[in-house]
């Protein structure tokens, strides 16, 4: 198998980043990251791929990322006091496509959230469809978020995964 270790290395970088700016709260800057077509996903159940038409955890478009981000820093939101501390480790990046302008990567996420004195542990598969971008490298244009507990009972997530 022959890799691209540049393109890989420039999706890293975007998807650390992007980890780095959800830990952190820089939800505007998180925002900028996204084409404006863009869908984030969480499906219940990991074993559909039509999330259009099934129930999902998430299914946010412009608008509605543009609201889950005012929900969290108005803290008008139950479930957003006390905030969330996180931190998100990505690892096991995989490059399933490059082609048409349009990165597809595959890559596992370990999620730490500490919120009223109790440690919670996610772990997802996340798939990102990225559009190549000229002025910041990649614009995400759908994450899809596969938390390998989905079909568990899942307590208030106070927070973009």
């Amino acid at each position: 198998m022959k890799m691209d270790l540049n393109l890989l290395n420039e999706v890293t970088a975007f998807i650390w980043a992007e980890a780095d700016m959800l830990d952190h709260s820089e939800h505007d800057a998180w925002l900028k990251l996204w084409d404006e077509k863009g869908i984030y996903i969480i499906p219940i159940d990991p074993t559909l791929t039509d999330y259009e038409n099934n129930l999902n955890y998430a299914y946010d478009n412009d608008h509605m990322r543009k609201l889950r981000v005012q929900r969290l820093e108005n803290g008008e939101a139950i479930s957003t006091s006390p905030k969330a501390n996180t931190v998100r480790s990505v690892s096991r990046i995989r490059i399933i496509q490059d082609q048409d302008g349009v990165v597809v990567l595959r890559c596992a996420q370990n999620l730490r959230e500490f919120r009223k004195e109790n440690i919670k542990h996610y772990t997802a598969d996340v798939t990102f469809y990225l559009l190549r971008d000229a002025e910041q490298g990649f614009k995400i244009n759908r994450k899809i978020i596969n938390l390998v507990n989905s079909t568990d009972t899942l307590a208030g997530i106070s927070y973009i995964l």
